[in-house]
């Protein structure tokens, strides 16, 4: 069942990513947004990398995030692969 959010394009459903919140009519988590935007993205660059997103619900996805810092670092940690499965070629990089 879809549930509204106080955010026009951002919606939760018990189906999709176990209700985290989505960005309304996709698969794309709030989360995936603001971890794009913290490695340093504009927000106005984001539909670059996510091109199905237009610049409203990116917006949207972002200020969801500003009302909502503890439940999407939570979905955040819930989600990071962790240190011991990441290639040690890659770990040098980070």
């Amino acid at each position: 069942m879809t549930q509204t959010t106080e955010h026009p394009y951002i919606v939760t459903e018990d189906q999709i990513l176990g209700g985290e919140p989505i960005v309304k009519d996709t698969r794309t988590p709030v989360r995936a947004i603001v971890e794009i935007w913290r490695l340093g993205t504009h927000p106005e660059d984001i539909p670059n990398h996510l091109p199905h997103l237009s610049l409203g619900q990116v917006f949207d996805a972002l200020s969801y995030y500003s009302d909502h810092q503890e439940e999407i670092q939570k979905y955040i940690e819930e989600n990071r692969v962790p240190h011991r499965l990441i290639d040690p070629l890659m770990q040098s990089t980070q």
